[in-house]
């Protein structure tokens, strides 16, 4: 009777051993892998995108659930800034109202969102979660997010990039011209010296008008002895 009772002993704990084992296999299988960037850095007054995706193995359907969650630095109180549920819900009190948007597609696997017109008030810690029934385990990624004023040094680089876009390329234009009209001077200058000789054209021009000037002489001179011959037939 002993060995009965302790064999059925050893088997109950068998079966929860297996069952333990079934569940975790069930969960590693329906549980979601979520994604989300370690550190976000973000200026004041331009919009931030908090990135969040998704991987499921269910479909998605009208029960999946995302929840994003603020926490301010040096604190362990968290608060609700967002909640989506085949509607968008963002929060209507706190920091936030009024300033956080809906950019993802849950239908790409994509969870993220926006704050509108940022200020360092805004740092802390985010936090995503997503829940896609009967996908529900999963780990939740947070946020580091830092929001600064854009100093001199971010505008000086940003005017150092338009000018080697903009002015750089037009510089080496002026300079190919420039090289271009040297050439051709140092060309002219060097006709000039060595004795320029006329083309062929130029050279039947001259001709050209050499023989209309001999015409024209040819032409007085006969005239001036017409003119000789009436004047002694008169006399």
């Amino acid at each position: 009777m002993q060995q009965s009772g302790a064999a059925g002993g050893r088997g109950c704990a068998f079966f929860q051993l297996l069952s333990i084992l079934f569940s975790l296999g069930i969960h590693t299988v329906l549980s979601l892998e979520i994604k989300a960037d370690a550190h976000v850095r973000g200026y004041v007054g331009e919009n931030i995108k908090l990135k969040c995706t998704f991987k499921s193995t269910s479909a998605v359907t009208d029960k999946l659930t995302v929840d994003w969650t603020y926490r301010p630095p040096s604190s362990s109180r968290t608060e609700s800034i967002f909640h989506y549920q085949s509607f968008q819900y963002p929060t209507t009190a706190g920091i936030f109202r009024d300033r956080i948007s809906w950019v993802g597609n849950v239908y790409k696997g994509d969870a993220s969102i926006s704050i509108i017109n940022p200020t360092m008030r805004d740092n802390g810690t985010f936090s995503c979660a997503v829940k896609n029934p009967p996908d529900v385990h999963h780990n939740i990624p947070v946020t580091e997010l830092t929001v600064i004023e854009r100093g001199f040094g971010t505008m000086l680089s940003s005017v150092a990039l338009l000018s080697i876009l903009v002015f750089i390329p037009s510089a080496v234009v002026v300079v190919l011209l420039l090289v271009r009209m040297g050439r051709k001077l140092a060309g002219l200058k060097k006709r000039s010296k060595s004795g320029y000789k006329k083309s062929s054209i130029e050279v039947s021009d001259d001709t050209d008008q050499e023989e209309e000037n001999n015409c024209m002489k040819r032409l007085c001179v006969r005239c001036a002895e017409c003119l000789d011959s009436d004047y002694e037939e008169t006399y």
